[in-house]
């Protein structure tokens, strides 16, 4: 079964894809200090356990893989790249790497953002649950829970900063649209 070649695939795509986009964003007017910046720190194990687990697979095995699981892997981790592309391209030169609000900065509510507020997060998340699928190791849903744990992290912190930038029209887009899957979370 191919599927880390794909799955790789995916991973190098929207990592080229984040560094070229990255280079036509807004300046910053309000930073993220650097105990902020510490909740990634789960984020960056999970992509670490996620990477380690295609060049050095170990662990005790979650689920067997099959041309099925394998498939299933594949079309996950090819939606999750979709939707990063889509939310990324939305979003456009108010993404930030850091939690931090840009010159100028506007709510962003069109595209992706019409259906969750944090689509860049769903995306990831999805290219975590593929990854993870596809090796069928334990450890790789551990590097998954590390995503999930960094991202929601991230995520409260976001929405405290645009609660307090957006006092009125955050909290109305709060009510409206859900954090990560529509309709649901």
């Amino acid at each position: 079964m191919l599927t880390g070649i794909p799955i790789l695939a995916c991973w190098v795509f929207v990592g080229v894809y984040w560094n070229i986009s990255a280079r036509s964003i807004k300046p910053t007017a309000e930073g993220q200090d650097w105990s902020g910046r510490l909740a990634r720190m789960p984020i960056w194990l999970g992509y670490i356990l996620l990477i380690v687990i295609w060049v050095y697979p170990f662990g005790m095995v979650a689920t067997r893989r099959t041309a099925v699981s394998g498939s299933l892997a594949v079309a996950i981790c090819a939606l999750g790249l979709l939707v990063s592309i889509w939310s990324r391209r939305a979003l456009g030169n108010e993404w930030s790497r850091d939690v931090e609000l840009k010159q100028w900065h506007k709510l962003v509510e069109r595209g992706p953002y019409a259906l969750v507020r944090h689509p860049i997060y769903t995306g990831h998340l999805l290219l975590g649950l593929g990854t993870a699928i596809g090796s069928g190791l334990l450890v790789a849903f551990a590097g998954l829970a590390l995503f999930f744990v960094g991202f929601w992290i991230k995520l409260r912190q976001e929405e405290r900063l645009l609660v307090r930038s957006f006092p009125e029209e955050y909290p109305a887009y709060r009510a409206r649209v859900r954090a990560l899957v529509p309709y649901v979370l």
